[in-house]
């Protein structure tokens, strides 16, 4: 357990000019001056529509694969915030004008998948202690952004706390027991013979994709 916790502190630090990367993307900062068309944020809705629906599946895999106890409650849990997450997305679709037919048609940007598609690979591939700590030091920047995009979608876009309910599912800061389950599965995975040189590399990599989200979704809004 206080191994876990100590390759975690460092995960974090080594990471953390990436996650500053994200945290104040060029995407964030043009919503807050109001320079992204209104019309083109259907382009972060398209390419969450993709993802979130993607990782839900990514979750289910997870847990078929998990034979610790940890682990497989940590994903079992966390699989109906995900389901949660796909269902307030709807609302802002529906907000924008953006119905079924348009989100099953809309095609994805490359470079704004490749999160998704990683988060795949670890989910078929990978181990629980790999995946839970990419996810951990990913939700951290993650929640900031969205707290973000959420207030400049209210204040400069004049969306409604309904419509932007999606951004209100995450939080700066993971809660203590999303903590304590990232640790023990982290754990379960170093006493199980996961490397740490593995668990580290995964967490570099899904946040260096999720920085291209951002990157993909602003070349896409026509920035």
């Amino acid at each position: 357990m206080a191994k876990a916790q100590v390759l975690l502190q460092e995960v974090s630090a080594e990471l953390a000019t990436l996650s500053a990367q994200m945290r104040n993307h060029p995407y964030l900062i043009a919503l807050e001056q109001g320079d992204i068309p209104r019309e083109r944020l259907s382009v972060f809705v398209g390419e969450q529509h993709t993802i979130v629906d993607s990782d839900m599946q990514s979750f289910s895999v997870m847990v078929s694969r998990c034979e610790a106890p940890h682990s497989r409650k940590f994903f079992q849990e966390a699989l109906p915030d995900e389901t949660a997450a796909f269902r307030t997305l709807g609302s802002l679709a529906a907000a924008l004008k953006l119905d079924e037919a348009w989100l099953n048609q809309y095609e994805p940007h490359p470079v704004a998948q490749a999160y998704t598609h990683y988060l795949a690979w670890l989910a078929h591939y990978g181990s629980p202690a790999e995946m839970a700590a990419a996810l951990w030091v990913n939700f951290a920047a993650w929640g900031t952004a969205c707290v973000r995009m959420g207030a400049a979608l209210r204040g400069r876009y004049g969306l409604s706390s309904e419509a932007t309910a999606f951004f209100g599912r995450f939080t700066p800061a993971p809660s203590l027991q999303f903590e304590e389950g990232v640790r023990l599965v982290v754990g379960e995975g170093l006493t199980s013979g996961v490397t740490e040189t593995k668990i580290k590399r995964a967490a570099r990599l899904l946040q260096i994709y999720e920085v291209w989200f951002w990157d993909g979704v602003f070349q896409a809004s026509g920035k």
